[in-house]
């Protein structure tokens, strides 16, 4: 089947398109680096999945999803075990992906990276086969998605949505009793969270959320042990100032797979800021090297095929 050259799927159902002149502008930018692109429209999340099948099946040579890190995830998901690359345009809320590939979030110049970047492979994080580009999480942060996503539903906005949501759900919350397998070892916990990383996540100081690399091949894993408000206020605190070292009811953990069980037969299970029901045990592994991607060719690292 003959290459169709540049596909980027826009997510209208998360507002990355809700600007009219969107389509247009890119249009633009492709036709004056003289990149032939097709511009498809997805009207829900699982028809950016449905196009970016489709246009696997069609070989195009780079497939761009345009949206948030959840827009991300559903085209990256189709290109596994593939050789076309992931083109980046950031138009979500967050870009914790773009951001910590240094990604341009300009779109103009994330447009042009397609043309000028080089594609290098980068981890992905699986739980029981549902991969994740930047993090997973059981606990309290599943709940405060779900209940943004109810906040949002009855029309507000969603950065009062997420404040409602989470101002909810800290209020009233009741922790979760897990048993950590890894490394031949055996934690129990009851725990507000379980949170996981696609490589190490930086926890400490102004650059707090973000990674410095994603193929490292490994997960990263933090666990708080029977964490009330305070305490959970106590460790952003500590996060900020750079003290987590002093945390003693936190667990900071590195592996490249290890398995969760709960008392329950089904979990609420966060994946890049979706939220699923999952049949437990939770397995988690790193895929290394899984996907390529279109980064800026300053930010590639030296070792990087």
């Amino acid at each position: 089947m003959a290459s169709s050259g540049l596909t980027c799927i826009l997510n209208c159902a998360s507002g990355s398109c809700s600007d009219p002149e969107l389509r247009e502008q890119l249009s633009r930018i492709f036709a004056e680096i003289g990149t032939p692109a097709r511009i498809l429209l997805a009207r829900s999340g699982a028809q950016v999945s449905e196009l970016a099948r489709s246009a696997v099946q069609e070989n195009s040579q780079i497939i761009v999803a345009g949206g948030g890190d959840g827009t991300q995830n559903a085209v990256a998901t189709e290109l596994l075990g593939t050789s076309i690359p992931l083109g980046v345009l950031p138009l979500g809320t967050w870009n914790h992906f773009a951001k910590d590939l240094r990604i341009p979030l300009d779109l103009d110049a994330a447009a042009r990276n397609l043309l000028t970047g080089r594609a290098v492979p980068v981890d992905v994080g699986d739980v029981n086969g549902r991969i994740f580009l930047n993090n997973s999480s059981l606990g309290i942060y599943p709940r405060m998605l779900r209940r943004r996503e109810e906040q949002q539903n009855q029309g507000r906005h969603k950065w009062l949505a997420f404040a409602q949501a989470s101002l909810s759900v800290l209020r009233y919350y009741s922790l979760l009793r897990v048993r950590l397998l890894l490394d031949g070892k055996e934690l129990l916990r009851n725990t507000p969270f379980v949170f996981i990383g696609n490589n190490q996540y930086e926890m400490e100081g102004l650059n707090i959320g973000g990674r410095q690399r994603l193929d490292g091949g490994e997960l990263s894993l933090f666990v708080a042990n029977r964490a009330g408000r305070l305490d959970l206020l106590r460790l952003a605190f500590l996060a900020v100032f750079g003290l987590l070292d002093e945390a003693s009811d936190l667990d900071v953990l590195t592996s490249k797979q290890f398995c969760i069980e709960t008392r329950r037969s089904q979990a609420s299970v966060s994946t890049d800021g979706e939220v699923y029901k999952m049949n437990t045990p939770l397995n988690y592994l790193i895929r290394p090297g899984a996907l390529r991607v279109i980064v800026p060719v300053e930010e590639v690292p030296e070792n990087s095929a």
